[in-house]
This record gives C-alpha cells, structure tokens and sequence, in this order.
C-alpha cells in the first residue's frame, strides 16, 4: 500500500517543480565608455523552456546601439511530455488508491481488474522511463542554454578585450534537479507496485 501512496506523492513532485518553475539570470556589460554600459541585464525564463524565444537587449559597446539576443534551445517538448505523463500518472495512481480501498471486494471479483491494472501499469512505467530520459537531457540543454558564461558568448561587445563582461546572478536549478528524481523514484514505485500486483493480484 505504501507504494500505492508514494507513487502519486512522486508525480505530484514532479511535475509540480517542472512546470511550476521560473528562473533567471543577470549579467552585466562593462564598456569602454561608461555611459554606453549596462551593468544589470536581467533575463528571466520558465517552463515550458521555449528558450528560443526568450528576447533581451545588451549594449554593443558602440555608441547607444543595442543588440537584440536569444536564448538557444527548445526543450519545451520534453518539459511538456514530462507533466503531461507526471499529471496522468498522479491521477491514475489516485484512482487505483481509490480502488483499492473502497473497493477492494470487486477488484478481486474477477481477473480483469488486475489485468487492467497491470496493463496500465506497465504502459505508465514505459512512459515514466521515456519521460525521464527525455526530460533529463532537456534539462540538460536548458542549462547549458542559460549558463550565464556562454551567454556572455552570443554579445559582440564580450569580444572585445577592452569591455568587461560578468556574470552576477546564475539561475538556480535545484527545483528542475528535484523533478528528475522525483520522477525516477516514481516509476521505481510504480514498477514494485506492478510485481506486486502480478504476485498478489492486487
């Protein structure tokens, strides 16, 4: 019963810290010329990690022009298949607790609650194992994307040694961390709940 309990516990990290977050970064730009210089370029992103679309403005270090960026990446796709998976298998792992307590007697009627069971079971424990790999390679991306040191790469102005390019602020991304474990301890949960019900018929 215990892994009846955690497996929704799980998804609920899950997808919660996934698609919940928002983060960012800041850097400055130091130029020859201080009145041309931007030290505070704050840029800001969140799921589903379109990051291709997020825009900013950083000074070239050439008069008052400015040069528009991107972020590079698309990650949204594995995001986006990681929820959508945690959410369903939040609400499946409910209803199965649901069954399992209030109606248990029907549940063991016959075979074909428990071959349901373990049919569903098995095909969340296929997604939860894509889901995670996916979404672990696209975090991946997202942070190579956001490290503020290869974004001081894309500015024209960091190319020229006589202009001071920092990085303030990195984003944090222990919540995204968060998600990819609770992830695998889900599909781990939902595994031992599948041997379970094949041994026991529950």
């Amino acid at each position: 019963m215990c892994m009846v309990i955690f497996a929704p516990l799980f998804a609920i990290f899950a997808f919660a810290t996934c698609g919940g977050y928002s983060g960012g970064l800041r850097l400055s730009v130091d130029c020859v010329n201080k009145t041309e210089s931007n030290l505070s370029i704050d840029i800001a992103f969140a799921y589903p990690f379109r990051l291709h679309q997020v825009t900013f403005e950083v000074p070239t270090c050439e008069g008052k022009e400015r040069q528009k960026l991107a972020l590079i990446g698309d990650s949204s796709s594995s995001a986006e298949f990681f929820v959508t998976v945690a959410v369903f298998a939040f609400l499946y792992s409910l209803a199965a607790t649901v069954v399992y307590i209030f109606f248990q007697n029907k549940y063991r009627e016959n075979n074909r609650g428990p071959l349901i069971d373990f049919i569903v079971t098995v095909v969340f424990s296929f997604l939860w194992l894509v889901g995670s790999s996916a979404w672990a390679k696209g975090l991946s991306d997202v942070k190579v994307a956001t490290d503020p040191k290869e974004v001081l790469l894309l500015m024209s102005a960091c190319k020229q040694p006589s202009n001071k390019c920092m990085a303030i602020h990195s984003p944090v991304m222990s919540s995204l961390n968060t998600s990819v474990l609770s992830e695998i301890q889900s599909a781990k949960a939902l595994k031992k709940r599948k041997r379970v019900a094949t041994l026991t018929g529950l």
